[in-house]
């Protein structure tokens, strides 16, 4: 044992393959525990040195990653979600891949095979490749990852833009679940929400607006004010004593009533009534339908994302599918019947139970409106429910297994206008969240009549809901 140690590993005797046997397989652990080390120890300094730099730094990175998130979450999440930094990151990861591999490969040669006893050649040089190919392997995976979630936050999120601050404590956020088929003409959403979270505890009230409400009030700082001064075609407006529009008057109808339909009571150029509307990834239908939805609930509309139904079977496919609670029978073929509005010659149903659903099924799930109890409301409710279990589904373990799915399908399914600047604090209040379970307010029948809406009722419904949705005030001792 004595003899061993006072030889040093930079000048072996080669002549011993008991020693350099022994000598190997401690330079392909030390340089798998502290790339760099074997090369200090029986190699090129320079690069050991360089190699164990290299380390320290993603180390000391790591630390300080957990660190933040630890103490300054919100700050650390905004770092993280910065394309720039992903950018730098990524390259850097891809860098000590590469680095790795030098190493390694290095260290399989300073391990001297041709002097290891017979039995051990084979051995070693498998460690040596199994310890440099599995990790730098799995630093260039999260290279890619690294490059998908960035892919995905330009493609998603709206650049550049500065942070915006709550309004009376809350973020609202317009979300539009649309269904752009082949046969159906621009936008029109089937399922409309606003989700209104509290900017400090997370606590949430999801309000559900009916597709089919009418007279919406916009606010007084509307470009559409002065032409629907009474609510959305209600009269008198611009287009008569009686009012009118150009649309069928409904919500969901308001994209198109200002991006589609030509009219000189619109201007003909409808950017002039949002002028910035696209360099913030919006457009003017989507902001006509948060002002809608801003004076229809009382709450102000800050951001909007849409969600494309129609997109929803890849990013459901590439979570490895959704399990949803059905109520009531669901009628997967058949037609509905002009003369009597039934629904006839129905082939197949999706059962009542949990079902869990691949992509395809759940499109159908959340798009079928005949043959169900309640037609419309029902659909909004399934839409609502496909989005919970999609959320259910992407848990952290499940989101970096397909994250690269993930990202790509997400990119193709999700449009907001939500800067890229404040992700790190709504992953903050989404984390929060988890800790409530949120408070739904559903305007719909027979709490509401979408025709003949009050809509002074409706703010206090809304409020209600937000004021049950909001952190009970510290009682004092």
């Amino acid at each position: 044992m004595s003899l061993d140690l006072e030889r040093p590993l930079r000048n072996p005797d080669t002549s011993s393959p008991p020693l350099m046997t022994k000598r190997a397989r401690w330079l392909v652990l030390w340089g798998f525990v502290l790339p760099g080390s074997a090369q200090v120890l029986a190699g090129n300094r320079k690069l050991g040195r360089f190699g164990l730099a290299a380390t320290f730094v993603m180390l000391a990175l790591v630390l300080v990653g957990v660190a933040g998130m630890l103490v300054a979450q919100e700050t650390t999440l905004s770092v993280l979600t910065n394309s720039i930094f992903l950018l730098v990151l990524q390259g850097v990861i891809f860098a000590y891949a590469v680095l790795w591999l030098v190493l390694g490969f290095d260290t399989l040669r300073l391990a001297r095979l041709v002097s290891v006893a017979p039995k051990w050649r084979v051995p070693v040089a498998m460690l040596a490749v199994i310890l440099t190919v599995l990790p730098a392997g799995a630093a260039a995976w999260a290279g890619l990852t690294v490059g998908a979630a960035r892919g995905a936050i330009g493609d998603i999120f709206g650049g550049g833009a500065p942070a915006v601050e709550a309004i009376d404590g809350r973020y609202n956020i317009l979300l539009l679940g649309a269904d752009a088929g082949e046969d159906r003409e621009g936008l029109r959403p089937d399922s409309i929400s606003l989700v209104s979270v509290d900017a400090e505890t997370g606590q949430s009230v999801i309000v559900g607006l009916p597709r089919d409400l009418t007279e919406m009030p916009f606010p007084e700082t509307s470009p559409l004010y002065p032409v629907h001064p009474n609510g959305f075609c209600a009269g008198p407006n611009a287009f008569g004593e009686y009012g009118g529009c150009l649309t069928t008057g409904q919500l969901n109808g308001l994209y198109a009533e200002v991006e589609l339909v030509n009219d000189p009571q619109y201007g003909y150029l409808y950017t002039d009534l949002y002028p910035d509307a696209a360099s913030r990834g919006s457009s003017p239908g989507i902001e006509a339908m948060k002002d809608a939805v801003s004076g229809a609930t009382g709450l102000t509309v800050q951001f909007y994302v849409l969600v494309d139904m129609s997109g929803f079977a890849a990013l459901i496919d590439a979570l490895g599918g959704v399990t949803i609670d059905v109520t009531q029978p669901i009628p997967l073929g058949g037609y509905e019947d002009p003369a009597t509005g039934m629904w006839v010659d129905g082939d197949s149903y999706l059962p009542v139970g949990a079902q869990h659903m691949d992509g395809e099924t759940a499109l159908l799930f959340a798009r079928v409106r005949h043959g169900l109890q309640n037609g419309d409301y029902d659909r909004m409710q399934h839409q609502r429910q496909l989005q919970a279990a999609i959320l259910a589904q992407a848990n952290p373990s499940n989101v970096l297994l397909r994250f690269q799915e993930v990202a790509a399908a997400g990119s193709n399914v999700v449009r907001t206008d939500i800067p890229e600047s404040m992700l790190g604090r709504f992953v903050d209040l989404a984390t929060k969240a988890k800790d409530h379970t949120p408070v739904a307010v559903e305007l719909i029948p027979p709490m509401v009549d979408p025709m003949y809406p009050d809509y002074t009722q409706i703010h206090r419904l809304v409020a209600d809901g937000v004021a049950a949705a909001s952190p009970l005030p510290e009682q004092s001792e």
